[in-house]
């Protein structure tokens, strides 16, 4: 593999000359894909013949960081450069500069204007806008490259590599061209489908999405909602899980782990996980012991079912003072503010004052147990 690389990446600087020096021309093209077959770069076209010569605009899913090239070494297109800053760079990838750093209206404009044009090449769109490995869905469309003309044409692509996967999330475009030459080939298999026009009165959200049905039927995949945003959301929540000091023991999402207070750490954590659901327990029913707490959650192993036996009587206790529960560690400021929301919510739906001792009628402890919950689902609803 490092042998290849070395030796590729000499070749590809002739590669690159090559397709600088020469114009745009099928002889051109034939020349630079014989060229990039020995960089280990195989393409495979199926159905040119339904490709349409009228057709001014390309909707392709994208897999590689490479993928216009690859469709620009079988015919003649532009991809407008959407991230990214304008320069060598920028020109030496193949993109096409049009010098819209606006909104995407701007740049729908700017495209319709060049569409416009019938001696300009076609373009090239990828409306998934984030690259994925083709094997498992379609990022969900932008609806704006379905609003520049009303006849697109899909193109389906799959990439084939041996050993090392084709898109890895969140790597350079530099790592990938050097993956490329590293293993012994990579093939692109495109496929022409037959054009798609816009319905009458269809608006373009709706013409993405049934361009983005037949294209997941095509390459056997699933149509997702997930868009390219999610994508980023999701590779920042993976970094940032990755720079933790240390793994979670358990498959639990370590969102939905209970935080522990520092003075609870070095006890066992059995121990540890009565605490907390104990200070709970304490957050709603401030008047109950907390060694009383504790005993039923060793048996009940619940915070609903503990609140409800405390509430309706079941487990015996003498009610404390305020000055009590000393030994309970001090809850965060944000667990201050929300056992004060929930009294208060408590406080304005009952009538009259809570009184230290429960009532002796099932009825009425069933009706604080009611208003008690009812404050609850208020206060989680603000």
């Amino acid at each position: 593999g490092l042998c290849l690389l070395v030796l590729r990446l000499f070749i590809g600087v002739h590669v690159f000359l090559v397709s600088c020096a020469l114009p745009d021309s099928v002889l051109r093209r034939f020349i630079v894909r014989v060229m990039c077959s020995v960089l280990g770069l195989f393409v495979r076209q199926s159905d040119p013949w339904l490709r349409d010569v009228n057709v001014r605009v390309y909707i392709a899913n994208h897999v590689t960081q490479f993928d216009h090239n690859v469709i620009n070494l079988l015919t003649s297109c532009n991809t407008p450069a959407l991230n990214g800053a304008p320069g060598f760079i920028c020109w030496s990838r193949g993109f096409m500069e049009l010098g819209v750093t606006g909104s995407r209206a701007e740049l729908v404009d700017s495209l319709k204007v060049y569409s416009s044009h019938r001696g300009n090449p076609p373009l090239l769109l990828f409306p998934e806008e984030a690259a994925t490995n083709g094997r498992a869905g379609l990022l969900r469309f932008s609806s704006w490259p379905f609003s520049i003309l009303d006849v697109v044409q899909p193109v389906a692509l799959q990439v084939q590599r041996p050993l090392i996967t084709v898109s890895v999330a969140d790597s350079s475009w530099i790592t990938e061209l050097l993956w490329t030459f590293f293993v012994p080939f990579t093939v692109y298999q495109v496929r022409w489908m037959p054009s798609v026009p816009r319905r009458a009165e269809e608006l373009s959200e709706d013409f993405a999405l049934r361009v983005q049905e037949l294209l997941a039927m095509e390459l056997g995949v699933v149509s997702t909602r997930l868009t390219a945003a999610d994508k980023t959301e999701h590779m920042k929540r993976l970094r940032h899980t990755s720079s933790l000091p240390f793994a979670p023991a358990s498959s639990q999402p370590l969102a939905a782990r209970p935080r522990m207070p520092s003075s609870l750490t070095g006890v066992a954590p059995e121990d540890v996980r009565i605490t907390a659901m104990a200070q709970r327990v304490k957050e709603v029913l401030p008047h109950v012991p907390l060694e009383v707490i504790r005993v039923d959650l060793a048996q009940t192993n619940c915070v609903d079912t503990t609140i409800a036996n405390l509430l309706e009587g079941r487990v015996p206790f003498f009610p404390e003072s305020k000055e009590a529960g000393t030994d309970l560690p001090a809850p965060s400021t944000s667990q201050a503010a929300a056992a004060s929301g929930i009294q208060g919510s408590i406080a304005v739906l009952s009538s009259k004052p809570a009184t230290k001792q429960f009532a002796k009628s099932p009825v009425q402890r069933h009706l604080s147990l009611q208003e008690r919950k009812r404050a609850l689902y208020d206060y989680a609803r603000r």
